[in-house]
């Protein structure tokens, strides 16, 4: 419980803390209830903590779940896929349309490549193990390889395997897309005034249940997230 707000005598304490700006957005939501504003603040930092727990357990379901998916990815399974990002994350040049109406030709698969390949010697280069460059792996880098750049390469002949039968791909970006939003909200200490929090544990919920029923039985059951919803002041 948030202790009771007392001004101290040389000024808004507030303030000083949270920087007015931020402090604004909960003066706002409160209509200006200095002491409710606080309880608000607190509560949004502890909804972001549970979401981070659920979020940390979700991540480490689905790279898990990738991981074991790509096998195969690169020299048929004689090369663990993340010491071959030119096999997996091979050159695919597109055409976009920039703002000024002008066209370029793109690889789409140049950033997953380098994200993988920075992650590689982030771990310690080619002798280290598959795991450690796997948890050197962002979630915005598994977010990724369900979108539609990567369902010819990538979805339709492995990450496909990492669900139940007939689990679809659009279906799967479109929830773990919106996950990622929120991580990022959360990871900036932004504030959850205006979210959806128990529509984004549904969508947690529902890719784990297709990775594994059991994950998202216990992730469901034993977060917090819910009853804090129930509790904003």
């Amino acid at each position: 419980m948030t202790a009771e707000l007392r001004e101290p005598d040389d000024g808004p304490w507030l303030e000083r803390w949270l920087s007015a700006p931020r402090l604004e957005r909960y003066l706002g939501a409160t209509g200006g209830d200095r002491e409710r504003a606080l309880r608000l603040y607190d509560w949004n930092a502890r909804i972001s903590a549970a979401l981070l727990r659920d979020l940390a357990h979700f991540e480490v379901a689905v790279r898990n779940a990738y991981d074991g998916a790509l096998v195969g990815a690169a020299a048929g399974g004689s090369v663990h896929w993340t010491f071959a990002s030119t096999a997996v994350f091979p050159p695919i040049y597109r055409t976009k349309r920039l703002r000024d109406g002008s066209t370029q030709r793109a690889d789409i698969n140049r950033k997953p490549r380098e994200i993988l390949d920075a992650a590689v010697v982030a771990a310690g280069g080619s002798s280290a193990s598959s795991g450690k460059v796997i948890a050197n792996l962002s979630f915005g880098f598994w977010r990724y390889l369900s979108s539609k750049a990567h369902e010819k390469a990538l979805w339709v002949p492995y990450l496909h395997t990492a669900f139940t039968a007939k689990t679809n791909r659009v279906d799967v970006d479109a929830r773990v897309g919106r996950l990622h939003s929120l991580r990022n909200r959360v990871a900036h200490h932004e504030p959850l005034l205006s979210n959806n929090v128990v529509g984004r544990l549904e969508d947690l919920v529902w890719v784990a249940e297709r990775v594994d029923p059991s994950i998202a039985r216990y992730i469901s059951a034993s977060s917090d997230v819910r009853a804090l919803d129930g509790n904003r002041p």
